[in-house]
């Protein structure tokens, strides 16, 4: 085999073990948000419905809060910000954001529905 073979397959070899590390570490730092839908008693509410926006692309993901009142987004990117805000019947919450400056990969937010919906 030539050398300058060689030598050009151990760089690729290189290049895609590197390009794997980064693909690795930015899986690793997806977000997390999670929390409980609840009413203005703090009681939790079971099928609420949680928005959730990514402000980058201003598409928008559902989740309907489960029997304990909870619900939960995972694999969001650390590098858009988000907001989220609930509604249950004729309820919504107040709408919170989820901001790239939060270093934090796990975040959690209860979502009060306690405003007449406009």
């Amino acid at each position: 085999m030539n050398t300058r073979w060689i030598g050009g397959l151990a760089v690729l070899v290189v290049l895609g073990l590197a390009v794997l590390a980064v693909a690795q570490d930015r899986k690793s730092q997806l977000r997390t948000v999670h929390g409980y839908v609840v009413n203005k008693e703090e009681v939790p509410l079971p099928d609420g419905v949680v928005y959730l926006k990514n402000l980058k692309t201003l598409t928008v993901k559902t989740h309907i809060s489960n029997d304990e009142g909870r619900y939960r987004f995972s694999g969001l990117d650390p590098n858009v910000d988000y907001e989220i805000h609930a509604e249950y019947k004729d309820l919504t919450s107040a709408t919170r954001n989820i901001s790239t400056l939060d270093g934090r990969r796990e975040i959690v937010i209860n979502l009060k529905v306690d405003k007449k919906k406009d």
